[in-house]
């Protein structure tokens, strides 16, 4: 069960290293074998199925995205909390709404994670 002071810090963590850029700082909150889906996958990465698997694809594709986007940075909206998973709600990239939903393992690293944009 995720408690509220680990989804909080976890938040604020994920917030802080994306806004800065740090690549290798971002991907330390995923397990090595992370799935991450999203609709940005498939314009970005060319991958139709809106999905990849483990930190090197994701790691390549978040790092074209953050050379695409130089400026990008997240303004956290609302944090939810549920069973083994939290969803941060926040404005994205160029002021779009955007929410992501973090399912973790037992070692508190993301084994998945579903992002959602607003249209």
């Amino acid at each position: 069960m995720i408690d509220a002071a680990f989804a909080r810090r976890f938040a604020e963590e994920w917030l802080a290293a994306w806004n800065s850029h740090d690549l290798a700082r971002i991907l330390s909150h995923y397990s090595d074998d992370f799935e991450m889906n999203s609709p940005v996958i498939c314009q970005i990465a060319g991958e139709p199925s809106g999905r990849l698997t483990g930190k090197d694809a994701v790691g390549a594709y978040w790092g074209r995205a953050l050379e695409l986007i130089p400026d990008l940075s997240f303004e956290l909206l609302e944090l939810l909390i549920g069973i083994d998973s939290i969803t941060l709600y926040y404005r994205g990239a160029r002021g779009r709404l955007s929410a992501e939903v973090f399912h973790f393992g037992p070692d508190g690293k993301v084994r998945r994670a579903f992002a959602h944009y607003a249209p």
